[in-house]
């Protein structure tokens, strides 16, 4: 079935004059409209404008162009059905045998901070998408094209196909294009149900879509008996798990994704030059420090035990000495915003080892984080903002004891808290300034997890101090870390406890700030 007639219509134009140009070169008739014929037209390409072919004018501010029987029944005819060819000659139809379309940029769109109402809605596409389902939905005998990386697969087997592509090809063009429009009527819907009537933003619509890109299978998933594969969100520009570039080692796995982000998410809440260790999605040693190495030897030192066969981030690119002190140890990961070329050569010599490069600057990246946090649960989904709140400076947060903190001590507050938050509930962080001390984390009391973080510290606890990610339901958390010798605590407050809390943060000597706000999670 040999192609003899294309209709050109496209909003993003990469690689379309080559494509309509090599077609141009193979005898076949273009049909475009507005932009896209135009840019054509300038490139010296034959064209018939859709207009002249329908024998009806472009309207209604190019809202009407090809929404007309000529098109869609040159699209719709079944070749091989002799009723379908009667009605098109009787009708003066014309097969239209590939079309080459996509839609308008609604999603660029509306992502763009100052994009009106009105804007939006100009910018949905009515034309664009019905014909993609037409010409998708008689795949048998139309070839159809939403994605230009497509053009010069089809192009080539139009050469040597003797003027046709294999219909093995069409209907995996036709898959492409059933996806394309179910993800944009998506993005519409979802942005139309964040809308009230005056337009205004509501946080939680009453339906919530989101679609997201199968980037590959895994092995297995949490366990071998689980299968697994690795999505990825749509237009997600926030450097990440999901936009990392593997550079060197084994396929990541279900839990090394998960830990990996984990780490990630840890590094990017530093200024300072950071290292961070993770061990089953729980930090077993963060430090900041004057180098990288600096960072990563004290985070190391927290608990070596834990750390090996780890997942180590950065928040910086390492560094040659870094990645040799490293390479003493077994580590499963080591995810970076970049590796200089000397830190390459000597972990490429570890086979298994998993290079991650997020490729930019986490500061930068961290000042654009937005989006929801969800948890699947049987038969539905929880939806939350992601946990992004910061304390910019704990000294100005209120100090409840008789005693303030130190000046050191508050560098040390600070750093803990920042850990804290993303350490599992109830979490207990024992730290020195820009290191943490000892780790309690996932325990079902609270002063079990104040127990635990002394129990795994691997160095003297007198004149640390304690972050707790919520309130201190009761005194024993404290009388507890002060038999160990810490010197301040950060928690949140909030306990019809808390008098009795300050009262034995008073008996012992201690210093202690409130932050008001709690870092669960679970």
């Amino acid at each position: 079935m040999k192609i003899q007639r294309a209709l050109i219509s496209v909003s993003k134009k990469d690689g379309v004059v080559e494509f309509a140009r090599g077609l141009a070169a193979m005898g076949i008739e273009i049909l475009s409209t507005g932009g896209t014929a135009k840019a054509l037209k300038e490139a010296g390409i034959p064209v018939k404008d859709v207009a002249k072919f329908t024998g009806f004018p472009e309207m209604l501010d190019g809202r009407i162009k090809t929404l007309h029987p000529k098109i869609h029944g040159g699209l719709l005819a079944r070749r091989n059905d002799p009723s379908h060819m009667a009605q098109m000659k009787q009708h003066g139809l014309e097969p239209i045998d590939l079309v080459a379309v996509n839609l308008y940029p609604f999603e660029a769109a509306v992502a763009k901070p100052d994009c009106s109402f009105e804007e939006a809605i100009e910018n949905i596409d009515i034309g664009g998408p019905a014909m993609l389902r037409s010409s998708a939905k008689n795949f048998e005998h139309v070839t159809v094209i939403v994605d230009p990386h497509d053009y010069p697969k089809v192009l080539d087997e139009i050469r040597t196909g003797n003027g046709s592509v294999s219909v093995e090809t069409r209907l995996a063009l036709a898959k492409k294009v059933f996806l394309h429009t179910a993800r944009y009527d998506s993005v519409i819907s979802t942005y139309l149900e964040g809308r009230t009537q005056d337009a205004e933003r509501v946080r939680f619509p009453g339906i919530f879509t989101m679609q997201f890109e199968k980037v590959g299978d895994l092995r297995y998933g949490e366990n071998p008996h689980q299968q697994g594969a690795f999505y990825r969100e749509f237009q997600t520009t926030e450097a990440s798990i999901s936009t990392a570039k593997q550079l060197h080692g084994k396929a990541m796995s279900f839990n090394n994704f998960l830990d990996a982000n984990a780490g990630l998410e840890l590094a990017k809440e530093f200024d300072e030059t950071a290292a961070v260790i993770i061990k089953h999605n729980n930090p077993c040693g963060v430090a900041v420090g004057e180098s990288l190495l600096e960072a990563y030897t004290m985070a190391r030192a927290t608990d070596p035990v834990s750390a090996f066969g780890g997942v180590i981030a950065f928040n910086r690119p390492v560094d040659a000495e870094t990645a040799e002190a490293i390479a003493k140890i077994f580590v499963e990961i080591v995810i970076a915003p970049g590796f200089e070329r000397g830190a390459l050569d000597i972990f490429k010599k570890k086979k298994d080892l998993r290079l991650l490069d997020v490729g930019t600057s986490l500061k930068e990246s961290r000042e654009r984080r937005s989006g929801m946090d969800m948890k699947r649960v049987v038969g539905g989904l929880i939806l939350q903002d992601r946990d992004l709140g910061r304390i910019e400076d704990v000294r100005k947060l209120k100090v409840v004891t008789k005693r303030k903190p130190t000046e050191d001590e508050y560098d040390a507050l600070a750093f803990a808290w920042i850990v804290c938050k993303h350490v599992k509930s109830n979490a207990i962080i024992y730290a020195r300034p820009g290191r943490t001390i000892g780790i309690g984390a996932g325990q079902m009391s609270r002063v079990d997890s104040v127990r635990l973080a002394a129990m795994k510290a691997q160095s003297p606890l007198a004149g640390t101090v304690m972050a707790s990610d919520a309130f201190f339901p009761f005194r024993d958390g404290l009388d507890e870390a002060a038999k160990v010798g810490i010197a301040a605590v950060i928690q949140p407050g909030g306990s019809i406890k808390d008098d009795e809390v300050i009262r034995a943060a008073d008996e012992h000597g201690l210093a202690m700030v409130m932050t008001g706000m709690r870092h669960f999670r679970h």
